[in-house]
């Protein structure tokens, strides 16, 4: 059964990247008008990529969603408050530290902080402002997932915490150095990737579901609108601050 399924996953993998092979293949034969530079590397790299996606997404369904689910469903059977919020805010925490793609995007901007004078150019200044840079939006989204929690415990309406958040945004980016706006809308993009989604997606689906009352259609989903939104906000204030 599991070899069925992890076929069938990667018979469906290969379709979601058609689309994008498709596009690369139709504007360098017909665009560009030029060979592929190495068409055997194309084939091996989409080979792998076709693995490591079907493997991903087999991974998330044997552990992370489970685990997720099994976990918010477990704090909210026990009916501890704080050890729920302590644990969201450790998720979002953790997960955002740990997401590759928020390390990249951080390593780059202090790249480019030091070459623009904006830091000191040494090596040892870039590591700290990367390293600053993370922890401000790994609290931002431990912050975003407790304030999720909260949210489809109250049952509070989604598009009013938006939409303040949002109008939060549009006024403090005036103030915001020039320099740190688009990391800032960029952070809350790179935080919602392949590690926190899966997780946090999971906790509020099980939080709705083991809480009477709440529906996981509109009650579990848009915790993770919060993990977007709530980095932009931290991102702004670390540049008006440092």
């Amino acid at each position: 059964m599991l070899k069925n399924r992890f076929i069938k996953q990667l018979s469906s993998s290969f379709l979601d990247l058609l689309p994008i092979l498709a596009v690369v293949l139709i504007f360098q034969v017909l665009v560009i008008r030029q060979p592929m530079p190495d068409a055997a590397q194309l084939v091996a790299g989409t080979v792998l990529v076709v693995l490591g996606l079907t493997l991903f997404v087999q991974g998330l369904e044997l552990s992370l969603f489970p685990i997720g689910e099994a976990m918010a469903y477990a704090f909210a059977r026990k009916g501890s408050l704080s050890w729920l919020l302590a644990f969201a805010f450790c998720l979002g925490f953790g997960t955002t530290i740990a997401e590759p793609g928020l390390a990249a995007v951080t390593k780059e901007a202090a790249a480019i902080a030091s070459k623009g004078n904006i830091i000191a150019q040494t090596l040892a200044a870039q590591e700290r402002y990367a390293l600053d840079l993370r922890v401000t939006v790994a609290l931002s989204v431990g912050l975003a997932i407790l304030i999720g929690v909260i949210r489809i415990i109250r049952g509070w309406s989604l598009h009013y915490l938006m939409l303040g958040g949002y109008c939060c945004v549009v006024a403090i980016t005036p103030f915001a150095p020039a320099d740190i706006i688009g990391i800032a809308f960029d952070a809350g993009g790179v935080t919602t990737s392949t590690i926190t989604v899966p997780l946090v997606t999971a906790l509020g689906v099980g939080l709705a579901t083991a809480i009477k009352g709440r529906n996981p259609v509109t009650d579990g989903f848009g915790v993770v609108a919060f993990a977007a939104l709530m980095p932009v906000i931290f991102v702004l204030v670390f540049g008006i601050i440092r």
